[in-house]
Parts: C-alpha cells; structure tokens; sequence
C-alpha cells in the first residue's frame, strides 16, 4: 500500500548538525556539509524526497562569519539538490563564540552578538530565495547546576537576555525558537519552559522549538523531578498513559511552539563529544524506541481536536548523536523519509 498522501504540508526537512554535534576529539569526526546534504537529496520513497535541509551554522559546516559571497554559494549548492533552507542554528554556547544567556555581561554580549550573525545570514538566505521559513534556534547556553544556584534570579536574566535577542531578530525580520532540553538550565522541564516563555512575553518573536526525543524526557522529569508525569517505575508497555502524559507537556508548550523536530527516544540520555547528557535520539524503527511517531507528532502539529495548528511550515527529522556508520548509510534516510511521509500523510494540510 502505498503511503503517499496528497497533502502538500508541512514540507519535510532533514537537519545537518548530527554531522557535528557530539562529534569530536573524544567521540567520532565529523561528517561534512556536502555529505550531509547529498546523502539528504538522494533519499527517495515512491518519488517523494526531502523539501530541505535545516542548517547549523558554525565550522566546519556553515561559516557564522560567512561572507555574501559564501552564503551565495550555499544558496546555489541547496538550489542545486533542489533543497531549500529553514531553520538555522545559532551557536549561542561559550565554545562557538557566545556565551550563557545568564552570565556576566561579556557572556550575555557574546550571546547576543551570534543571535545577531545568524539573524543576519536567515535574512541574506531569504534574499537569495533559498528560504521562505524557518526560524532561527537558540537555548540558554547553560547547565542545569549553574541555574539551578538561584532559579528565579537566573530565570530572569535568562528571559532579559531573550528580550534583546527578540529586538535583534525583529531587526532582520527573523523569528526565535527556543529549544528546551533537560540540559538547558531554565528550560530543562515543560514547566520551566512555560514560565520563560511566559517571561519574556515576546510570543510574535519568541517561540518554542520541540523535539519529541528532548520534549519526552520531560514528562520522565530528567533533572526537574518535581515536574515528572510519570512514576519513576513507569511500564513501558502502558502506552495509553505514556501518550496522555506526553499530550500535557505538549498541551503546555504547543501554544508556543514553532518549530518541530520529528524523533524518536528510547527513554535513556545519552552525552557524547562536547555535547552535555540529553535525549538519546534512535531511529524511527529502533525495536526500544518508547515512542509511537505518527501518533505522538499529533500532539504538536495538531490541536486538541485534531485540526493542524499551521503554526509551522516544515518540521525536520532530527538524528543528533547518531553514530557515523549509521549516518553514512543510505538506507537509513530513506527509513527516515518513510517515517516523515507518514506523518505528514496523518496531520498534513493543503
């Protein structure tokens, strides 16, 4: 049977930093730009391909002080795979050249001197007519520990620095994702990240980007126990209650979403190169995977009756910290191009 639907929407995106991130002297080498992108452009299912490419913009992928010159050649690079881009990623963190949104004033300039570099490159991609939506992804660049010392002080400074980085965003046309994760201090529970959003107040400018590998982390209250929505001796094979418990959190930051990573989680965390302890991503047919894809991405594309919010225009398959030997097979983009299909043919629009 044929799984292909009709529905134009939302378009199907593949991201480009599990070729980097937890990468590293520690763990494997990176995969580079161009073979991230053509291993996205050649994966096919009954004719149906990926729209697009998500993309991370820091070396030795995409250059955050790249010039007009460099971001025409990407622009002709995806044009030529026939992908656009979408959403960008800022490297916000200490080790790429910013710095913790809670920090001293030196770190919070740093912070917001590469909000304004990537707001800067999504603008010049939309001039090149290489990306029409999108938005452009940030965190608090921050442990849970050093947050954690004065939760509601740090919560604030956080959401000041937010503040300005909506008024630089707004400067270049651009809008903000913030990604929770149980690594982020301040965003690391579906509370937490309810009571910043709430905080900054700046919904036209400042959304929320999920993922559903992170985003079920929170309802196992992985550095936030006081937040959990499950036992901590939760049976798996109840599926009923894991999808009730995933439908709050997503009920709580639906409002605010923007921006959508398709995932899947098999219930551990999982550290790797530079990259702090999160959600272990699997692949969609991964036999431990606690997720039901299709049926759990519903509850943020769609309301609670089950009609597309439209808040968003793509949503990206997220395979962060995928081992090099599976990343570099060609079988395993076109299991995830299946499993994308299947989710748009179950919550798509026209």
């Amino acid at each position: 049977m044929s799984i292909i639907s009709t529905h134009t929407y939302p378009a199907l995106h593949n991201a480009m930093w599990p070729g980097l991130v937890g990468k590293g002297p520690d763990s494997e080498p990176p995969i580079d730009l161009d073979t991230m992108l053509e291993l996205t452009a050649t994966a096919e299912v009954e004719g149906v391909r990926f729209d697009g490419a998500d993309l991370f913009l820091s070396l030795p992928h995409t250059d955050i002080d790249s010039s007009d010159d460099d971001l025409k050649a990407l622009a002709d690079k995806l044009a030529g795979k026939n992908l656009k881009a979408g959403s960008l990623v800022a490297p916000v963190w200490g080790g790429t050249g910013g710095g913790s949104a809670m920090g001293d004033e030196s770190q919070r300039a740093a912070f917001l001197k590469q909000v304004r570099k990537a707001c800067r490159i999504g603008r010049k991609l939309r001039e090149l007519k290489i990306r029409q939506y999108g938005v452009v992804r940030i965190d608090s660049a921050v442990g849970v520990e050093e947050w954690a010392k004065s939760p509601a002080e740090n919560t604030e400074r956080i959401a000041r620095t937010f503040r300005e980085a909506c008024t630089i965003a707004e400067d270049y046309g651009e809008r903000l994702a913030a990604e929770g994760e149980i690594c982020w201090g301040g965003m690391h529970s579906w509370r937490r990240n309810a009571q910043l959003l709430e905080l900054v107040g700046k919904p036209q400018t400042l959304g929320f980007q999920a993922d559903m590998a992170h985003t079920m982390l929170f309802t196992m209250g992985y550095n936030a126990p006081e937040d959990r929505l499950l036992p901590e001796s939760f049976d798996w094979s109840q599926t009923d209650k894991l999808a009730e418990a995933y439908r709050k959190v997503a009920r709580a930051l639906r409002p605010w979403t923007i921006d959508l990573h398709i995932a899947q989680n098999d219930g551990t965390v999982k550290g790797s190169g530079t990259h702090d302890k999160t959600g272990k991503h699997c692949p969609p047919f991964d036999p431990n995977g606690r997720l039901e894809i299709v049926r759990d991405s519903g509850a943020w594309i769609c309301d609670d009756y089950g009609r597309p919010t439209r808040s968003f225009v793509h949503i990206c398959w997220d395979g962060c910290m995928f081992p090099n030997e599976l990343l570099l097979g060609r079988q395993i983009w076109n299991e995830i191009l299946r499993t994308m299909i299947a989710v748009r043919t179950a919550h798509g629009w026209d």
